[in-house]
């Protein structure tokens, strides 16, 4: 249930990238996208709930696992010296949460408009579509919020690097011949989603990315 409730959020993961990654396009492109992301209606939140029921069964079925290998062994070792288990596998239970509450939080700024209600001004791009392009540099134009994305992503990186290599083994799909070049891939797949999502708010700070209208 882990592996293919992560395999379900790692295409969210993809997707939502993808998407986001249009504001280097210009504001017609991820406005365009915006648009028909609403223009999907009740279709839309019948993907987000089903989203968020993955969100919710993915940490459950985490929790659960972790309890279990902790009462599996009820006295703690004298020692630990880890052989193969990474810091990203011993920690996966905290990353997810951190990225938890970071997804909470990236909802209540950018879908909810909760969290800068400045955002919520904004007007209407010449076409009368959400000007979800100048909402994004606007956001990350705040420092702390863009380190509080930085850091959310990094850990989303280090959940990946384990997760993507370790739902094979979870399945029973890989051998000693792939699981070296399954990890290898994972990590890679794992930094390239990172430097991806991290190019968007250091655009913005670095002024390469510039609203489309005053706020």
């Amino acid at each position: 249930m882990v592996a293919v409730t992560g395999l379900v959020l790692l295409g969210f993961v993809i997707g939502h990238l993808l998407g986001n990654l249009q504001i280097f396009l210009g504001p017609d492109w991820i406005n365009s996208y915006a648009e028909h992301l609403r223009d999907l209606g009740p279709l839309l939140w019948f993907v987000r709930a089903f989203l968020l029921v993955n969100v919710v069964a993915h940490i459950y079925y985490t929790i659960r696992l972790t309890i279990d290998n902790r009462r599996a062994r009820p006295n703690a070792y004298a020692q630990k010296d880890y052989v193969k288990a990474s810091f990203a596998s011993r920690y996966m239970w905290l990353s997810g949460l951190v990225v938890l509450a970071f997804i909470i939080y990236h909802l209540a700024h950018f879908t909810l408009v909760v969290a800068d209600p400045r955002l919520a001004t904004l007007k209407l791009d010449a076409l009368q579509r959400h000007d979800v392009y100048s909402m994004m540099v606007y956001g990350f134009r705040n420092v702390i919020v863009s380190a509080f994305y930085v850091l959310a992503m990094f850990l989303l990186m280090l959940h990946l690097t384990h997760g993507a290599s370790s739902f094979f083994q979870s399945l029973g799909w890989n051998d000693k011949t792939m699981t070296p070049h399954l990890a290898r891939w994972g990590r890679v797949f794992a930094w390239l989603i990172f430097i991806g999502y991290v190019s968007i708010p250091l655009a913005v700070l670095l002024g390469l990315v510039q609203p489309a209208q005053p706020l």
